[in-house]
Formats: structure tokens, C-alpha cells, sequence
């Protein structure tokens, strides 16, 4: 339970205090020491595996966007422009990590993504297609004639989904994906969908601007995808947060 150790931690400390009391100001000095330590290495623990929130609701400093359209910050959220183009992060690759993403459409579907694993930064909008993975967000992929390889939560054309919970616009939607060395898992509003190594069999490409088939680096750039004018995605938070090893 997050925050239970500070009370366990700070607790022999405490005792020094007490029975420090009685042996002069150099022990009460000591024990005052050792409980400021002990509550400087609770806090560090705890905090090793909290979420570290990448969008403020202010402004989109870190981020960067790169091939057609925009996103901008309305209301506190992120929303897409046109497209296709990307929303990067730019403070590195991660990996061995869990990325959560809070979203919702604005029509009852409406198209977009997350990219991982891209090997470089970007500089164009079609290099984290072929060379990372996307991690779909298109409940409803039939309506342009593709199969459910193409699903919310699926590695986009590549991996078939294990559930489909995506839910229909204004509905909010929790995507966490989690990264961990060629591991990728994706569970959506509490469902696994993937769980995907790399080496496992994938499909042969079914269409031209599917991505290249291929293995992806363990650590990698991520961002978020404005697909097109015609579809309106709103991203309420978006979250990384260090696997435990």
C-alpha cells in the first residue's frame, strides 16, 4: 500500500529519540539525525515507483511535434489537429517502464495512437510507423475495411487482440502499456489485449502503409498520434512510471 513504509521506517528512529532523551543533548542529537535519514530514504522509496506525469494541463514543454497538423491544449487537455502526425516526448527513450494514457474520442469513434519503441528521435511521421510499433486506438477498424488486427490495443497490424473494451466516444479510456525489455503488454480500461515478445509469428503485410515487420529496440521514443481532420482525440493524462527490477 503506497506511503506504508514511512511509518515502519521512521519508528526505530523514533524509539532513539525516546530513549535518547535521557542520555544528554549529543544522543538526542544523533537520534534526531537518524530519524531525518530514515524519513529522506522513505521518501525515496516511495517514490521510486510512483507515476511521473509527462502533460501538466498547462502547456506541452517536453513535447515536441513533428509531419502534418498540430496539438494543442484546450481545457486542460490535449487535443489533436489534422494529421498524419506525431507528438513526441522529448526527454529520451524509455524502456523497462509502464506508460499510462487517459483519452477519450470525440465522436462516438475517432482514430489515433500511441507510438513506442522508436529507435530515434523523430523527425518525420512516418519513421516511428516502420520502425517503432503503434499501439491502435480505432474501436471500430472494419469501417475502413481492416480486420481486428487494427483494434484499440492491438501493436497496430500486428498483434490480434485479446479483448476488445475500448469504449466509444466521450467515454474516458485508461491505455497503461508496459515495456518490459522485449515484452510489450497493453491493457485497456482493466483488459489485457496484447502481450506481445519480440520473435513472436506476426501477419504478412496486408496493406502498403502498414509498418515494416522487423524486430524493435528494448528502449525507445514514444508519442501520440493525430491521425486525421477527421478524427478528434482528447488525451487527459499521460504517465511513465519505472518498472521495479
Amino acid at each position: 500500500m503506497p506511503g506504508s513504509d514511512a511509518p515502519k521506517s521512521a519508528f526505530p528512529a523514533l524509539c532513539c529519540i525516546f530513549f535518547a532523551a535521557k542520555g544528554g543533548p549529543v544522543l538526542i542529537r544523533l537520534a534526531l539525525l537518524c530519524l531525518v535519514v530514515s524519513g529522506l530514504l522513505a521518501n525515496s522509496n516511495a517514490q521510486s515507483g510512483d507515476w511521473k506525469q509527462l502533460f501538466d494541463g498547462k502547456d506541452l514543454v517536453g513535447w515536441k511535434h513533428v509531419g502534418p497538423g498540430e496539438m494543442t491544449v484546450e481545457d486542460g487537455l490535449i487535443r489533436t489537429h489534422g494529421g498524419m502526425g506525431l507528438l513526441y516526448w522529448t526527454g529520451g527513450k524509455l524502456g523497462d517502464c509502464a506508460i499510462r494514457v487517459v483519452y477519450k474520442m470525440r465522436d462516438h469513434n475517432d482514430n489515433s495512437g500511441v507510438f513506442i519503441r522508436i529507435p530515434i528521435e523523430p523527425r518525420e511521421e512516418w519513421m516511428p510507423v516502420h520502425y517503432g510499433y503503434e499501439v491502435q486506438i480505432d474501436n471500430q477498424p472494419e469501417d475502413s475495411k481492416e480486420d481486428e488486427y487494427h483494434v484499440t490495443g492491438t501493436l497496430y497490424s500486428l498483434t490480434k487482440p485479446l479483448a476488445r473494451p475500448g469504449k466509444p466516444g466521450p467515454e474516458w479510456n485508461t491505455m497503461e502499456i508496459t515495456l518490459d525489455g522485449p515484452k510489450t503488454t497493453v491493457v485497456l480500461n482493466g483488459v489485457k489485449v496484447t502481450e506481445y515478445t519480440e520473435g513472436d509469428p506476426v501477419p504478412p503485410k496486408k496493406f502498403d502503409f502498414e509498418p515494416q515487420r522487423g524486430t524493435r529496440p528494448n528502449e525507445g521514443y514514444f508519442g501520440l498520434q493525430n491521425h486525421s481532420d477527421k478524427d478528434i482525440v482528447f488525451f487527459k493524462e499521460v504517465a511513465v512510471k519505472m518498472l521495479k527490477k
